[in-house]
């Protein structure tokens, strides 16, 4: 096929005039305007406030209903409100503000009546949380999308755009499908010569899209709608270029646009919590061979950056200095390990059994210490199972942060000698380190104190000063 599958994200979408002249009309003719599908998340906070907020945790509607808590109305209205800001906002592009208030108050009435008669019934006592929650976190995450989507179109139009509003939500739908059955029922009929489809970001689908990828789930839709259309290529529209460090830290006038990179990297990237793509929506995008690109949404004229198969740098190189300041260490100490096979496997099935994934490992003969996300919502429960199944094990939590560097080709002489003299000029203190012998990527476990100090440090020595 000769089209492209477009993602935009949420913090786009709340600036969709600029998006709507920058990236889908700009400077594109009647003849190619069309052969491209563009998927579309909620706008900026809606999710947030439908579900609960991505990096404080604090409780939007789904937050306060699943802790039986009467606040959800009060939550409800503000996402009501927000939703209604929006659409007065989007007036001056030609969107029809009365009719957008009507649409997205149905949808919201909807839900005020679904968890009204679902609260009704678990006062009965015959309900436990597991048989509605997953379902009402579903429901609850589905809207944002749908609003946002059915927005774009209407706007669209109004601008001689022949757009088409794709709702894979399966809103008031009894219809049991597969993701990708739920996809293809979508897009049935639609010529994508001639039509611009505006895709919602969720699906509904068996067994359900949160409860298998949780808040990642638009990135999911982006790469299953591209893999099954068979598209030629994929495009995640940021509000910023993806880059060697984070230019809010380092300086835009100090980091470079990466170029190229490859999907490995890719994975790299989303395990530090950056959001290039999502390390499972790339998979499939990866093994059919369809490049990724990540652009800067208004900064149109520039490639952005190539994720290919393939790809390695022909010259040795950093791509990128990021990190993640909101790790914990948990070290178990034990002289009984040495020479003990399966110990190992014993202490992770701990962090598995509880859904607890680790990013960074170290270990000695009688120590062993996995670095996880301090948010890892079952840990407590975790260091308590692990007393018990080694009672003679010191065992010690640490609040750490990791920054790691990484690139598709990183045999450069010296390298771990250069950034240990970086780190150490700079003051900071390495408490760890992480490498594999593929050498795409190398991580320092440090005081979080210095997270930023050394992530500055190392960006001067691989990227400023170059090899």
């Amino acid at each position: 096929m000769d089209h492209t599958v477009e993602k935009i994200g949420g913090t786009s979408m709340s600036r969709f005039g600029e998006i709507m002249q920058n990236v889908i009309i700009a400077d594109h003719t009647p003849a190619d305007m069309y052969n491209r599908i563009f998927v579309v998340s909620a706008y900026s906070g809606i999710t947030n406030l439908l579900l609960e907020d991505k990096k404080t945790g604090a409780p939007g509607v789904y937050g306060h209903f699943s802790a039986g808590s009467s606040e959800w109305r009060e939550a409800l209205a503000r996402v009501r409100e927000k939703m209604l800001d929006y659409n007065r906002e989007f007036g001056f592009l030609g969107l029809n503000v009365k009719e957008a208030d009507a649409f997205i108050n149905g949808k919201l009435d909807d839900i005020n009546k679904f968890l009204q008669d679902l609260e009704d019934m678990r006062s009965y006592g015959f309900m436990r949380p597991g048989d509605y929650l997953p379902m009402t976190r579903e429901f609850l995450a589905a809207v944002g999308e749908v609003h946002s989507a059915w927005n774009s179109v209407r706007i669209l139009k109004a601008n001689g755009v022949n757009a088409r509003f794709i709702d894979l939500s399966g809103w008031r739908s009894t219809a049991s499908r597969t993701l990708d059955e739920a996809i293809l029922s979508g897009f049935d009929g639609v010529d994508f010569s001639k039509e611009l489809p505006v895709v919602t970001g969720y699906v509904k689908f068996d067994p359900g899209i949160m409860l298998r990828f949780d808040r990642g789930y638009s990135e999911i839709t982006f790469s299953k709608i591209a893999v099954l259309t068979e598209a030629r290529e994929g495009i995640i529209h940021k509000e910023f270029h993806l880059s060697t460090g984070d230019p809010k830290l380092i300086g835009i006038d100090k980091v470079q646009v990466i170029g190229n990179t490859n999907f490995d990297i890719a994975d790299q990237l989303s395990d530090m919590g950056m959001e290039a793509i999502h390390s499972k929506a790339a998979k499939e995008m990866e093994m059919k061979g369809i490049p990724i690109r990540v652009k800067n949404a208004f900064d149109p004229k520039h490639p952005g950056t190539l994720i290919s198969r393939g790809y390695v740098s022909p010259n040795p190189r950093v791509d990128m200095i990021c990190g993640r300041a909101d790790m914990l260490g948990v070290e178990v100490f034990d002289p009984e390990m040495v020479g003990e096979p399966g110990y190992d496997y014993r202490l992770t099935k701990h962090l598995a059994d509880r859904d607890i994934d680790y990013i960074a490992k170290t270990t000695n003969a009688n120590t062993i210490a996995h670095f996880v996300p301090e948010k890892s919502k079952r840990l407590n429960n975790c260091l308590d199972s692990i007393h018990r199944d080694f009672p003679n094990a010191e065992i010690h939590v640490t609040k750490v942060a990791i920054v790691s560097v990484i690139g598709s080709n990183m045999k450069i002489p010296g390298f771990l000698a250069r950034a240990a003299n970086a780190l150490s000029a700079a003051g900071v203190n390495v408490l760890a380190i992480d490498q594999t012998i593929r050498q795409v990527n190398i991580q320092f476990v440090i005081e979080r104190e210095q997270f930023e100090c050394a992530q500055k440090a190392l960006h001067r020595e691989f990227v400023e000063r170059k090899a």
